[in-house]
């Protein structure tokens, strides 16, 4: 029986998280034995994991986490407080250096050195949630295994890495994945080391598991007669909640009868409140918190948007897909790879006017709505498949 380690940070709500789900549901549990390593257990996705699957937590990483996620003046104040001069000077030197040399490799190598090698042996440990510089060193630097993957889910040219740091850790590396085409080509841009073991692995996608899903009842303001948005996504600058907001005070100035409802929760929930309040749309923008079951809002709206400013995938605008829901995204990585434009989706610029204005086309037009959803039905979008890469590697 082949042994599988993923690493993750937690199993909070996510498209990560979720695509991981996903993933283990097509994997053989007859064949393969496979552990989460998760820096915190924690997460409304845990009760989803398989119960063939072992679930471990990091316990090091308490120990490492203040030095890493807070500011560095606040690392250094606590060792002061501790007297604890020795670290606090160590610590001063290698951040100083590693800013120095444009290279974080030297900062990890003293924040890691105290933390113990895992002693177990795969076959293949992954690092699921790359780039993410805690996990992707922990694989790298600390883990057994016969083989070593980063699994690449998001469009690096937005997501801040050191490259030097990157180039020598990937180097230590058997094989990248990234989810999409497009993704890969700028990994491969910012990261020169993975140009030849880098391939393309698609989020897993089971168009069958979200219809069944997508038939739970819930209460999804019933009452309401007009045209119903949805949108799934953390509540992030990245995911561009704050765009929609904006496009649909335009939408509600020139009096249509229309909702926007976003489920997902995030960091910048305060913040889109006063969006909200500010435009005046308490009615009609509604932030409907996180559910491990969206499905049953994308069913039941007229039209899915997705405002995302980037993405590796967008594994909920595929998703969207598996529904058959009339969809307006942004022009993020990944896009143009899940819709034609004007066929079966419609893709715009990464701004309230566009976003507004084939949103006012759609709702104007109900015969251009039925069309992209016709043609959603002549879509494949099972990628369940792809899961034959990986075991395939293996």
């Amino acid at each position: 029986m082949k042994k599988i380690m993923f690493m993750l940070s937690s199993m909070n709500i996510g498209g990560v998280e979720k695509s991981l789900i996903s993933l283990l549901s097509v994997i053989p549990k007859e064949k393969y034995d496979v552990t989460i390593l998760l820096l915190e257990k924690k997460g409304a996705f845990l009760e989803f994991l398989p119960s063939w699957v072992k679930v471990k937590e990091a316990t090091w990483y308490p120990k490492i986490k203040p030095a890493i996620m807070q500011p560095p003046k606040q690392t250094v104040r606590d060792y002061f407080k501790k007297n604890q001069y020795l670290k606090m000077a160590s610590f001063i030197f290698y951040y100083v250096l590693a800013k120095l040399l444009n290279d974080r490799n030297t900062f990890y190598k003293n924040i890691f050195k105290s933390i113990p090698n895992d002693f177990s042996t795969y076959d293949i440990a992954i690092s699921y949630q790359a780039p993410t510089d805690i996990i992707d060193f922990y694989i790298a630097n600390k883990v057994r295994a016969s083989k070593k993957i980063a699994w690449v889910h998001f469009d690096v040219t937005n997501h801040l890495i050191n490259e030097k740091f990157y180039n020598k850790l990937y180097k230590k590396l058997n094989k990248i994945f990234v989810v999409s085409k497009e993704a890969k080509k700028q990994l491969i841009e910012k990261v020169p080391i993975t140009r030849n073991k880098s391939d393309v692995f698609l989020n897993i996608v089971s168009p069958l598991l979200i219809t069944e899903l997508s038939k739970k009842q819930v209460n999804f303001d019933d009452g309401f007669k007009g045209i119903r948005i949805v949108t799934v996504g953390r509540l992030s600058i990245e995911k561009g909640q704050d765009i929609a907001i904006k496009a649909l005070s335009k939408l509600i100035r020139d009096g249509y009868s229309v909702r926007w409802y976003c489920v997902g929760e995030g960091s910048e929930r305060k913040e889109y409140e006063n969006l909200i309040e500010q435009y005046q749309l308490n009615n009609d923008f509604k932030l409907l918190g996180a559910t491990t079951n969206p499905y049953p809002y994308i069913a039941r709206s007229d039209i899915y948007v997705q405002p995302s400013r980037h993405e590796g995938f967008c594994l909920t605008l595929a998703e969207a897909k598996c529904l058959h829901k009339p969809i307006v995204t942004t022009n993020f990585v990944g896009a143009y790879e899940q819709l034609t434009n004007e066929h079966n989706g419609l893709i715009v610029g990464c701004n309230e006017g566009e976003l507004y204005k084939k949103i006012k086309e759609l709702i104007d037009n109900p015969d251009k709505r039925n069309k992209l959803a016709k043609n959603l039905l002549n879509t494949n979008v099972d990628t369940t498949k792809e899961v034959t890469k990986l075991l395939s590697y293996i």
